[in-house]
């Protein structure tokens, strides 16, 4: 009886149907369904199922890998929110070599590097995460985010249409596509996008601020001081305030604006842009002493500011102090051109002014230029000094040598604000920009310089020495500045192979120029280095 137990014991065992290679096909198959879902952006599931795999076989290698590399992810989360980003940064990496097809680690180290500020590296993680999971929502937004701070506008309105595409009821990524419209000039469709995302959201405040910032350019200030009132109701510290003063001044209601400027004075005593504004709007007053008191008292404060420098020369032109402004704003003595010498490894000029010119058409952030930079009809790139540098590299060094010789040539002078406190370092920041027909840059200055300068790659022909058209002047103020005096000018006519160099708070612009042929420059900043 017991043997004819065993026996039908041993029978029963035969009649299983798995054996061993066929529980590990099985477990095999469950896996596979693991990585679907985890290509499908499902981790939940795909965490879920090695669980399943892994109760009933606690070593196997792909079920701990697949598990793996979720549990690394979520301990890289735990010590982001615990501000341990180096060993964050581990987790994510270990997690994503651990499973290259798991979305989530790739999203999230893609979220802390755009936190840090390293945006390339943000940008290919996010591509890595739409690769592995292309409906992933978070990641759309976050690269266009990511493409937006980089200053690829057209590829940032992409991202985000592409996020709204998928999921329409995102007012935040409708608030950050109306900022990119701006910077693109369709003012209209970024109005469009806030009032969506107010519709959805009616307390968001950077969709309500970038709805003023739209219809103050449309030159419907009244319904921009309203969208910026709103904004201050409920963050009285915003940046909403300076733009309400400028929309008040710019409607012609000086007395409101005048408030508004010297609260915004009062909330933010550092920043220029009020201090500037408000003497101009004295200017209009026809009382250019008042003007030049606040030009005044801001540079006691802060020595060399860029923008009441500038400011201070056109007021003192009005108050009828020439010399005064003849001798801050000194073409002869502080602007300053040269002709270059190719680097070693480039045969002649020509050579190396095309592989500038490769470099700069080549490069991913060329885009049209935006509204906050001077260039008009033209396009702009970003930093030319990251990585790769291409030409740029021996470009820099050229760059630095010329500054070195404008700063020494020029010296020490106390008794001069630009040449009193001149930078013993300093950075540099280099942008391409491409003209087309009919290109040219408004009157503007670079307010975080010292020194800036514009060097020649492409200059066409038919910029001649009889007509200005196409040149570089000098001197000339923004036209909605309320000045009643004309200043000095000094026009610099263009041509390859030319560099100039000239203090940062001179306003410059060029010319417009009609021509079929392109036109490529290369500016620069010269930042004072912070110790």
């Amino acid at each position: 009886m017991a043997r004819g137990e065993r026996l039908k014991r041993k029978g029963k065992r035969r009649q299983r149907p798995f054996s061993k290679a066929g529980k590990r096909e099985k477990a095999a198959g469950r896996l596979d369904d693991a990585r679907f879902a985890l290509r499908s952006g499902d981790p939940h599931r795909a965490f879920d199922v090695c669980r399943a795999v892994l109760s009933e076989h606690p070593h196997n290698v792909d079920a701990l890998s697949l598990a793996g590399a979720e549990a690394r992810t979520n301990l890289g989360n735990l010590l982001t929110h615990r501000g341990q980003t180096d060993a964050a940064i581990e987790a994510y990496q270990a997690a994503m070599a651990a499973n290259p097809d798991y979305a989530e680690s790739f999203f999230n180290f893609a979220a802390l590097m755009e936190s840090l500020g390293y945006l390339p590296q943000a940008l290919q993680a996010y591509e890595k995460t739409l690769e592995k999971a292309a409906d992933h929502g978070p990641a759309q937004y976050g690269m266009g985010n990511t493409l937006k701070a980089l200053g690829r506008l057209v590829e940032a309105k992409a991202a985000y249409e592409g996020a709204l595409e998928r999921s329409p009821a995102q007012p935040p990524v409708r608030a950050n596509l109306a900022a990119v419209l701006h910077e693109l000039r369709d003012f209209e469709g970024a109005a469009i996008h806030c009032r969506r995302a107010l519709a959805a959201a009616p307390t968001l405040l950077e969709a309500r601020y970038n709805l003023g910032l739209a219809l103050q350019e449309m030159g419907e200030f009244d319904e921009a001081v309203a969208a910026y009132e709103l904004v201050l109701g409920k963050a009285p510290d915003h940046a909403a305030a300076h733009n309400r003063a400028d929309a008040l001044h710019r409607s012609g209601r000086l007395t409101e604006a005048t408030e508004a400027y010297e609260q915004t004075i009062t909330i933010a005593p550092d920043f220029a842009k009020p201090q500037v504004n408000l003497a101009d709007l004295n200017l209009q007053l026809g009382d250019p002493d008042a003007a030049l008191s606040i030009c005044d008292a801001f540079l006691r404060d802060h020595p060399g500011n860029t923008d009441l420098l500038a400011f201070k020369a056109i007021a003192l032109g009005d108050a009828g102090r020439d010399p005064e402004a003849v001798k801050l704003v000194d073409f002869d003595r502080l602007l300053h051109t040269l002709h270059i010498e190719p680097p070693p490894g480039y045969p002649s000029l020509e050579a190396f002014n095309d592989a500038l010119i490769a470099h700069i058409l080549d490069h991913p952030t060329l885009t049209p230029s935006p509204q906050s930079h001077a260039t008009r009809d033209g396009r702009h790139t970003g930093e030319l000094l990251n990585d790769p540098r291409g030409p740029f590299t021996e470009f820099e060094w050229i760059v630095r040598e010329a500054a070195d010789v404008y700063r020494k040539d020029l010296g020490y002078d106390d008794s001069h604000p630009f040449l009193a406190a001149p930078p013993e370092r300093f950075e540099l920041s280099i942008w391409g920009v491409v003209m087309g027909p009919g290109g040219h840059q408004i009157p503007h200055i670079h307010p975080a310089a010292w020194t800036s300068g514009v060097y020649y790659a492409e200059v066409p022909g038919e910029i001649g020495e009889d007509d200005h058209a196409g040149w570089l002047e000098f001197g000339r103020p923004p036209g909605h500045f309320h000045n009643r005096t004309a200043p000095p000018l000094r026009a610099v006519r263009p041509k390859a192979g030319l560099m100039v160099l000239f203090p940062s708070y001179f306003y410059h612009h060029t010319i417009p120029f009609e021509t079929d042929r392109r036109r490529v420059s290369i500016a620069f900043d010269v930042i004072p280095a912070s110790a």
